[in-house]
Order: C-alpha cells, then structure tokens, then sequence
C-alpha cells in the first residue's frame, strides 16, 4: 500500500492515478491530514508514505527515496499561471491541477527512473486533446507536438493520437449532425464469467427460462423510447447490440430481438450506416444464428478470441477452445458477413510475449476487416484482482514488445488504427486501439470497397452524438450542441441488477422522459 496525506482535499482522483500508473501493483490511498487508513486488513502493509501540501504560493510534494526524503516544487516553466500567490483551493482551479499534475509526474518520474508511454494523461481519452487541436485549424503535427510539450507523452503515442484524431474528423463529418442518434442494445447473458470482466453479465445457464421475460421488458423499454426519438426527429446512424454476449440467444430469440428493433427505431428511417452485433465468444456462434443477422440486415460482427492459446482460455474461464473460434470465423465468413471484427488482450495472466506473437499470427492468417487490442484493465469487481492476490502481480506482462507486436500484424493486414481510448488501472499504463481496413480505392480513385471502421466505437468515445441505450446495465447519453457554449452532456443510468431493471421498468423510462424532455 502506498499512503498520500494531503492537506486539502483536492484532486484526490488525479493523485490516486498518477501514484498507481507508477506502481500499479499498489493499492493507493489519499486521505486527508489527521483521517485514517481504510483498512483491509488489521496491519496493512505500507510500502511508503508521501505528504502533498497545498499553499498560497507552491505546492510541495514529499516522497521517501532510500534511507532519506526528498522534496520537490513544481518548475517555473510547469505553472506558469499557478505561484503568484492567487491560488484558489477547489476542483476548479484548472491552473492548480495542471500543476499538480506536471509536479507529481516529474517527482515519481525521478524517483523511480521511470517514463511513462502516456506521460502524465490519465484520463481515458487521450485523442480528445488532438482532436481539439484540429478543429482549432491546427496540424496534426502540430498537435503531436503540443502532446509532447504539455504532457511528456512520448513521441510514438503522441503521434498515433494525432494520426486517429484526423481519421475520427473525417468519419464523423459523413454523420448526421444535429438530428443523428445511436442505439445501444444490451444483452446482459455470457456463458460464463471470464477472469477479467466487471460487465453487468449473467450466467446463460441459470437464467434460460427468464430470457424471454427479459425480452418483453426490453420491447417495452423500446416501445416507448423510441417515441421520444422519433418526437425529436432523430435518425439512427449506427445500432450496437452488445452486452455481456448478445449472441447466447436462441435463433429465434435473436430473431425477436431484431424484429423489435426494425419496429420501433428503423420502420421508415434510412438503413443505419452500420448494425453491429457483439457476438464476443465463438462458443456462442452458430450458422443459424449468423444466418438470422445477415437476415435483419446485421452489416458487422464480433469474433472475439481474446487469446489463441488455450492454456490461457483454460486459466481466464473463456471454456471454448482456438479451433471453436476458427470455425466461428468461418462459419460468419460463409454466411456473408464481409465486417468481422476480432479482439485480443494484451497481459492476460502467464501470457510471454511469444504468446502474442502467435495469437496475432493466427489473427493475420484469419484477416478480419477490424482487429482491436486492448491492454488488459484490472477491474477491482472482476476475479482477476483475486488471481493477482494468489499468484503475484508478475505474471501480469504487457510490455511494449507485445504492444508493438500487435501494432505489426494489424499493419501486416493493411489495417490502419482508427480509435483509441485508455482505461483505469491499465496494464503497462498503455491503451486499447482499434485498427481496420480503410476503403479500397481503383487507380481512378473510385471506391470499391468501403471502410470498415467501428464508427459506434468512435462515437462512444468522442461524444459527439446522442447514444440512446436500453437494457439493464446500459447508460444513455444526450448530447447537446450549445455553439459558442460548447458541448453539454447529460447521462441517466438503467439499473445494473436483472430483476431491479425489470421490476422497475417503469422508472428507467422515466428517467428518459425527463432527459430528453429538457430544453
């Protein structure tokens, strides 16, 4: 455990996160002067105790280093705006955090004799920042330089921010604006629990005979909600069905859902521009079912291995096998389905870096049009926290090797990365990215054939449209464009908990009246 005292309580997230993309292995607690150690056990173990000190003209930052202390000041050049002795001692002094923020990541920098890939973001977004650079008339050069300058990011991600930002500029501007809309479906079944998941999920097996019940209250859910879009003349560019596994539905289950979503959201409006199905695990995916999805018009499909070893989807509890996930491929392959998308993990327990160099050859040899790789999160709600208690934090290895691995064979495929997004607590403190094939053009310039980028992933991400979500567990947001006021957005939540989403229906519809009922 690693101990934070402060002496006003500020910034408590940005020093918790700074503190563990150090020392990721550690739980970090923050307190305030004179309160105590939330204990986890009667004598915790403290690896060290620092002190953070706010005052009218500097902040000071004490950390042990061997045997002695050391004490640090933020530089001239890292407050420029912070130090005159007008500081203001609440979360909204944006000139207190930044310098806060450029101190800690300098010290621990120092002390450990480490750099980050990320330098000292820590939010989840880090295209955002490019993103604001380019629509300011700024290059993408540019903008990867600001990145490095302002946040010690390091070169190769500042560049890949910049790259994706444009790329997201130039797919967003073929949306609708104003009135275009996204729906998310959630299917909260797997077939089992993996070792790393903190989604709302549920066993198939012990809720088979509730599936249907689960089903009328989600046609009831769209019934009325989609009165609320339709009221404000909304259109439906992108539809994700996701979940948990939405694909642990019977044939003719999937097949209701989908009629109900042609009913009550796509009856009358322009096909979406894409209809995603996350079918996830390959031992959910059969000929029928992929046959029912090309049926309603289904234009993009998950497969996702995760891993091709299984030893390790033995140890994180996926329960189907690499050749189950070759002839899932093949099987969505066969029915038409021309957008398949596969995702890996990176640091998945034990895993070396020959094994992701053979999970991403056997990806390459599949060629999926989408290939996402995401750097494994440890979830405090998911099993892996406990495995990692029992077995150590070593056999949890995400490495640059491994990342630039992944970033090799998504270009051995003519893939090109399109989206990216961080996560809390990631292993590495690196990312997740998505790479897809871009459209495919004759000598004449002519397309013939279309881009295969996950736009509802990028939507989700950059918050530039309404996503209207429906499900347990699942969390809308309305996006208001306020011109010279910018962006406001608002969320309201669908209960986690099967049988509180579905007793309580009535209040979650509620809750998006009232949202979007407001000006």
């Amino acid at each position: 455990m690693i101990c934070v005292t402060v002496n006003q309580d500020l910034y408590r997230y940005e020093i918790n996160a700074m503190f563990r993309a150090f020392w990721p292995e550690q739980e970090v607690q923050v307190i305030l002067e004179g309160g105590q150690i939330r204990r986890k056990s009667e004598r915790p173990v403290i690896l060290f105790e620092a002190a953070i000190v706010y005052a009218p003209d500097r902040l000071t930052l004490t950390i042990p280093e061997n045997a002695g202390l050391l004490t640090f000041t933020p530089l001239p050049e890292e407050c420029t705006e912070f130090g005159d002795g007008a500081a203001v001692f609440d979360e909204k002094s944006h000139a207190l955090k930044t310098a806060l923020k450029h101190l800690l990541y300098r010290a621990l920098s120092q002390v450990t004799g480490k750099s980050l890939p990320w330098g000292e973001l820590i939010g989840i977004r880090p295209t955002k920042l490019a993103m604001e650079i380019l629509e300011e008339g700024g290059t993408k050069e540019q903008a990867a330089e600001r990145m490095m300058a302002e946040h010690k990011v390091s070169r190769e991600k500042a560049v890949l921010s910049a790259q994706i930002a444009e790329r997201e500029k130039e797919i967003l501007s073929r949306l609708h604006t104003e009135n275009g809309c996204s729906l998310y479906v959630n299917i909260p079944f797997c077939p089992t629990t993996c070792l790393y998941c903190s989604f709302t999920s549920f066993p198939i097996g012990a809720w088979k005979d509730r599936v249907d019940d689960y089903l009328d209250v989600l046609e009831r859910e769209m019934r009325e909600t989609s009165a609320l879009m339709k009221a404000q003349g909304k259109v439906v560019d992108t539809v994700y069905i996701g979940g948990g596994t939405p694909t642990t539905l019977s044939p003719a289950q999937s097949d209701r859902l989908l009629s109900m979503i042609r009913k009550y959201f796509l009856d009358g409006q322009p096909e979406p521009i894409e209809f995603t199905v996350e079918a996830g695990r390959p031992d959910s995916i059969t000929a029928e079912k992929v046959r029912v999805l090309k049926a309603h018009g289904v234009s993009r499909m998950s497969v996702n291995p995760q891993t091709m070893n299984d030893r390790t989807l033995r140890l994180i509890g996926r329960r189907h096998t690499v050749q189950q996930t070759l002839e899932a491929y093949a099987c969505a392959r066969e029915a038409g389905m021309d957008n398949i998308n596969m995702d890996i993990i990176l640091g998945l327990p034990e895993e070396t870096a020959a094994d992701v160099q053979h999970t991403v050859d056997e990806i390459v040899r599949l060629a999926p049009d989408d290939f996402t790789v995401h750097s494994l999160a440890l979830k405090r709600a998911s099993r892996m926290m406990k495995y990692i208690e029992e077995n150590g934090f070593s056999t949890i290895r995400n490495t640059d090797e491994t990342m630039r691995i992944a970033a090799e064979g998504a270009a051995r495929m003519g893939l090109v990365p399109y989206y990216l997004y961080r996560q809390k607590n990631m292993s590495g403190n690196f990312e997740n990215v998505g790479y897809a094939r871009p459209a495919q053009r004759d000598v004449a310039g002519r397309i013939m054939a279309p881009a295969r980028y996950g736009i509802y992933n990028i939507l989700i991400m950059e918050e530039k449209q309404t996503i209207l979500a429906l499900g347990a567990g699942a969390i809308t947001k309305r996006v208001w464009d306020r011109g010279e006021n910018g962006i406001r957005i608002e969320r309201c939540e669908n209960a986690r908990e099967l049988d509180v989403y579905m007793n309580h229906i009535a209040e979650m519809i509620d809750r998006k009246r009232r949202l979007f009922a407001e000006d």
